[in-house]
């Protein structure tokens, strides 16, 4: 069993106030020793959105509600396929 296994054990044990100490010190103990806990990995959808703000620069309070059909060109008729 590894340290954070332990602390964890003890801290299952705690009441609920004290184990919101226990996290209160934590926190201290991270502010106080400039941890940061790594940022979770963004999405598609969250990459996407970082992709065009990049390219155009910012997107509207609307994104992408504010695409209707006036927005979307016409379709190339195209011959059937066989």
């Amino acid at each position: 069993m590894n340290l954070s296994e332990i602390i964890f054990d003890h801290a299952k044990r705690l009441p609920p106030p004290l184990q919101q100490e226990a996290l209160d010190f934590i926190s201290w103990l991270e502010r106080r020793h400039g941890v940061r806990l790594p940022k979770p990995p963004r999405t598609v959808s969250q990459r996407t959105e970082v992709f065009l703000e990049k390219m155009a620069g910012c997107l509207g309070e609307d994104f992408p509600d504010d695409i209707d059909d006036a927005d979307l060109g016409a379709d190339t008729p195209r011959e059937p396929l066989e």
